[in-house]
C-alpha cells in the first residue's frame, strides 16, 4: 500500500535557523531518504519550497481565481513529503516516527486511495 508523510512544519520555521542548523536538518533527512531507500520502501521524496512561491487555484462557474503566496492567514506549510510503499499503516506510523522532522514539526500519514470511482 501507497502511504505519504507530509512534512507539516509552522511557517518561518525555516528563515529562523541558522545555516548550520539548516544544513544539519538537510544532511539528517537525506540520511533518513537513504535508509528508506536501502529498505526497499521509498518511492519518492522532495522538499517544498516557501509559501511565498505558491499559488492556490479554485476555479468559480468556469473562471479561475488564483491567489499567489505568501498567505498571510497560513500558520503551517506543507515543507515536503515521502511516498512509501508499506504493509500497513502501522508501518507506515513507525517509519514516520523515525523521521527527523518529527523532532521539529508534524509528520503526517496518509494512505493514498484511488483517483476513480
Amino acid at each position: 500500500m501507497a502511504f505519504l508523510l507530509l512534512i507539516v512544519e509552522p511557517v518561518g520555521q525555516r528563515a529562523q535557523r541558522t545555516a548550520e542548523e539548516g544544513q544539519e536538518a538537510y544532511r539528517q533527512m537525506v540520511e533518513f531518504a537513504d535508509q528508506l531507500k536501502a529498505r526497499g520502501v521509498l518511492r519518492a521524496c522532495e522538499s517544498l519550497t516557501s509559501l511565498a512561491d505558491a499559488s492556490r487555484v479554485s476555479t468559480v462557474k468556469g473562471d479561475a481565481r488564483i491567489i499567489d503566496g505568501p498567505f498571510a492567514e497560513a500558520k503551517e506549510m506543507i515543507g515536503g513529503f515521502f511516498l512509501l510503499d508499506c504493509e500497513t499503516h502501522a508501518e507506515a506510523v513507525s517509519i514516520a516516527a523515525q523521521c527527523p522532522a518529527a523532532a521539529w514539526c508534524t509528520v503526517e500519514v496518509r494512505k493514498l486511495g484511488p483517483c476513480y470511482l
